[in-house]
């Protein structure tokens, strides 16, 4: 039914779904689901070309054995207050979690960020983050990591505190200035590419070619991030008035 938990015949339909290179919301129409409930349950069982329902549906099995022996939670974001629904806060997490983990993030630090996320302070320090995502802190750091790589966390530790504190704020204009960073060293190699190779030749055109579509990215991006600090600062000068 819809809205209950999928059952082997839902895994079977959905296995056929991504044979025939369906997306996730055709196939949820096709199981009357959210495409959202699709993305979760191929994504956690082995992604699209990995996904079989027999295996989905005994990794289901375990998973249920496992909490019923007590196993914590897979993951925990308390709702706050604000009316929230707990229920809503819940599902919005996993579907944005799945969200960013599809852009390329680890699954681990996908979840991290989507906690950070959701989190009214957007700062949570390790020990938060192991009680929420009931993981352990080598895990967190771990996580932490690869978003600092990144450029979307920060570390601060604030006068008088012994715990460092994860941050996250203006969360796509660090990541695009990370992307920027790489764009930056892309288009170096590409035109040295070009060069070595020769312009002329077909792989000297093809690195000419990259150099140039990212530069024109870069620029671009650039110019997204100066409008948006002139919102910004707009909508700060309007607060203070």
């Amino acid at each position: 039914m819809p809205g209950g938990r999928l059952t082997g015949e839902d895994r079977r339909l959905i296995a056929e779904g991504l044979a025939e290179g369906l997306g996730y919301t055709e196939i949820g129409r096709r199981l009357g689901r959210p495409a959202s409930t699709v993305m979760r349950e191929v994504t956690r069982n082995g992604g699209p070309e990995e996904y079989r329902a027999s295996r989905a549906q005994e990794a289901t099995r375990q998973r249920a054995r496992r909490r019923r022996q007590g196993r914590p939670p897979t993951a925990t974001v308390p709702a706050g207050g604000d009316g929230r629904d707990p229920q809503q806060v819940q599902e919005f997490t996993e579907f944005f979690t799945v969200l960013v983990e599809q852009q390329g993030l680890p699954r681990m630090a996908a979840r991290a960020l989507t906690c950070l996320c959701v989190t009214d302070s957007g700062t949570l320090t390790a020990a938060d983050l192991v009680q929420r995502l009931q993981v352990s802190p080598a895990s967190v750091s771990q996580a932490v990591n690869v978003l600092e790589q990144q450029g979307i966390v920060r570390r601060e530790r604030a006068p008088g505190e012994r715990r460092e504190r994860y941050v996250i704020d203006d969360i796509w204009l660090r990541s695009a200035l990370a992307a920027m960073r790489m764009n930056g060293a892309l288009i170096t190699a590409s035109q040295r590419g070009a060069e070595i190779l020769g312009a002329t030749t077909p792989a000297g055109a093809r690195f000419g070619a990259s150099a140039e579509f990212l530069l024109l990215m870069s620029e671009a991006l650039q110019q997204v991030m100066d409008r948006w600090r002139q919102r910004t600062d707009a909508r700060n000068a309007e607060r203070e008035r």
